[in-house]
């Protein structure tokens, strides 16, 4: 079988990636002239939509914390007293920024606040969730469908329960869940597209006509949910891998992911501090590496295997950054599963009225990451993590080496929680 060529080489490379970091000064100084606009003030009223809220504690004091979007720019504030569940609600906030630096504007900084007014956000978002909410008696099944479809915050508690079964990836909304919608759309879309295709205009691409109009849909999708870093790099690279494949050039490789971050953070340099994008990035990076030095396996291997080592490759950043496991939760593999299924049906499903089908199944689950313990891995131990990572990109021993290290990382989460 012939192998199709990648897309640079050689000097490309170097073309390639002057061009990004060209972009990219000039996207980082269009976001210096709008930090020097609001750091010149010692305090400004911003109108912010509040994207989380959740409940710490220090020396037995409780109070909460506020995770603001406020015109792009994420600010953190906190509250001594509860001043109600205001999660994806707009607020009109007195916001101190006089410590506040260019670095902490990108990463997104701690202000503190004084609250002026509380208000609904009245539009489709919050009309929908509402629909959502009442196909569902439990609060936190509600919550769940609607981090689903309209990436609505989760409260601390259930966050903590879906993490402890290694879930909590199906649960924010990603590159998966565009990947199932994207595939849902061209198979629906192509028994009816195709038919009028081939009677009508059979010149044209039935293929490239779906993707564009697949596309669409998916953009508006993600414009609807105010460009999330992790959809964002799925539709991104979306867009990439079908303009390589148009062309008959390779898609499955190290340099289209590349390609794709260097792109996106040319553009958008506040994703260098997304968590959530990077993390996106390494659910494809573990994908692409297993794909490359696998590429001979037949397609039933590659279904069975591909999820448990993607789950192996990913539970290091789990330990690390969210630091919560069970004994269920390498059952993730068999939910991960499971999901591609279950969540365009659960969309049909709310859509003639009938989303509470699945409640109980769902209450089940959760049960079962009621007692989440905390287990972390070290610094170390996570670094050695990347750089096994890093070299089994060039090397198949290292790839196996990778995989066996992960799963020693398994046994000793099983072992730390036993």
């Amino acid at each position: 079988m012939i192998e199709r060529p990648q897309l640079l080489n050689g000097r490309d490379y170097l073309y390639a990636f002057l061009l990004f970091v060209l972009i990219f000064f000039i996207s980082l100084s269009i976001e210096y002239v709008a930090y020097k606009k609001l750091s010149s003030q010692e305090s400004a009223t911003l109108t912010c939509t509040v994207v989380n809220q959740y409940e710490k504690s220090r020396n037995s004091h409780s109070y909460y914390i506020l995770k603001l979007n406020c015109d792009d720019t994420l600010i953190y504030t906190s509250k001594g007293l509860y001043i109600g569940d205001i999660a994806g609600k707009r607020i009109v906030a007195q916001l101190a920024l006089n410590r506040l630096d260019f670095l902490g504007y990108l990463k997104g900084f701690y202000a503190k606040s004084k609250i002026y007014h509380v208000e609904e956000i009245d539009g489709f978002k919050t009309r929908l969730n509402s629909l959502i909410s009442s196909e569902h008696e439990n609060k936190d099944i509600a919550t769940i469908y609607k981090a689903l479809y309209t990436a609505s915050p989760q409260d601390k508690e259930l966050r903590q329960k879906l993490s402890s079964l290694g879930i909590s990836h199906l649960m924010a909304i990603s590159g998966f869940h565009l990947g199932v919608l994207s595939a849902v759309l061209f198979f629906l879309l192509g028994l009816f597209y195709k038919a009028l295709q081939k009677r009508y205009f059979p010149y044209r691409s039935g293929n490239r006509d779906l993707f564009i109009i697949v596309a669409l849909f998916l953009f508006s999708y993600v414009w609807f949910l105010d460009f999330t870093p992790s959809l964002l790099r799925s539709f991104t690279m979306l867009i990439v891998g079908y303009f390589l494949y148009d062309r008959g050039l390779k898609v499955v490789s190290m340099q289209t992911l590349f390609l794709t971050v260097l792109l996106l953070i040319a553009f958008m340099p506040k994703l260098l501090f997304s968590i959530g994008f990077w993390l996106s990035v390494s659910g494809v990076f573990y994908i692409f590496l297993f794909l490359i030095h696998l590429e001979g396996m037949k397609k039933l291997s590659i279904f069975l295997l591909l999820p448990f080592f993607v789950y192996l490759t990913m539970l290091p950043f789990s330990l690390y950054i969210f630091g919560t496991f069970s004994l269920w939760h390498p059952l993730s593999i068999l939910w991960t599963t499971l999901f591609t299924l279950f969540y365009p049906l659960s969309i049909v499903l709310h859509l003639v009225g009938c989303g509470g089908i699945f409640d109980g199944w769902l209450l089940k689950l959760l049960a079962l990451g009621g007692n989440p313990q905390t287990l972390h891995v070290s610094a170390l131990a996570f670094y050695l993590h990347g750089g096994l990572s890093l070299l089994a990109v060039r090397y198949r021993f290292f790839f196996y080496a990778l995989t066996l290290y992960s799963f020693f990382i398994l046994i000793y989460a099983m072992q730390n929680v036993a």
